[in-house]
Order: structure tokens, then sequence, then C-alpha cells
């Protein structure tokens, strides 16, 4: 589940989600490098990718981007709550420095367009080092929401 939903999405969260796999809308999954990972209290304010990534986090670019078109989002009446999940990540012979981090973005049109449109939704700790085995971020529920009575 997220460490943080960034201020830009909170309450957009499931709209989002929907509309993966809706024309060329996705959501895309971005690892971030350890060194150099900014505070969740700072991060949690930048609107896009393209913001975050210039403000001291480093994209892990030899693991890549990871692309998801189908999300499951569904409402738990039984838990009260919103849930959105889906398939686990799996990186197949990674390397390059070691990960600190995953964070997913909302990408209107994954056929065009730079990390400006990428709204980013969510981040999630996730320290891995890879060595050319292939990895795996296990997802359950990556983001769930709530309200108290």
């Amino acid at each position: 589940m997220a460490d943080i939903a960034f201020n830009v999405a909170l309450g957009k969260i499931r709209w989002y989600c929907e509309q993966a796999g809706v024309g060329n809308a996705a959501l895309v999954a971005v690892p971030l490098e350890n060194a150099g990972l900014v505070s969740d209290a700072t991060m949690r304010d930048y609107t896009t990718l393209a913001a975050l990534l210039a403000g001291a986090s480093n994209e892990q670019t030899t693991l890549g981007r990871k692309v998801i078109t189908s999300v499951a989002a569904t409402v738990n009446h039984t838990a009260d709550r919103f849930e959105a999940d889906f398939a686990d990540l799996v990186w197949t012979g990674p390397a390059g420095n070691q990960v600190g981090a995953i964070v997913v973005c909302f990408d209107p049109d994954t056929t065009g367009g730079t990390d400006a449109d990428l709204i980013p939704l969510t981040k999630h700790g996730w320290v891995m080092t890879p060595e050319g085995d292939s990895i795996t971020a296990n997802v359950a529920d990556f983001f769930r929401a709530s309200s108290a009575a």
C-alpha cells in the first residue's frame, strides 16, 4: 500500500484508475534511485513527474518503467473503503543503482507527451539493489481510501 498519496491526486485516484486501459491512458510505475530521494513531505507537493524528477529525486532508468493498463478499482462495502490493485511488477535481469521507491503516475496518453504530462498518484518505499536476478514488486492494493465515521 502507498506510503503517501500526492496532493494533486487526492480525491481523484479512483477516476485515474478507471481510466487506465481506456484509449491510450495507463498508470506507469516509475522506479526512483535510493540516493537523493526527497522526503515524503516534500515529494507529495509535486504535481508532475517532470517536477518530481527535477526536484532532486532521480529515476532509476536502467530498471525501466512499467506501464499498467489493467487496474482493479473497487468499493469494498464490508471494510467501507475504496481499493485499487494491479498485477505484481516484474523486472527480468535488472541492473543499475539501488532503488528506494516506486512512484505510480497517471499517463493520459502513452503514445506521446512528456513527463510533464504524467501525474504522480502514489509513492511506495521499496529498497532493492538490482543484481541481475529477476525481481518482483508484490502489489496488494496499491491504494486504499476510507472515511472515518
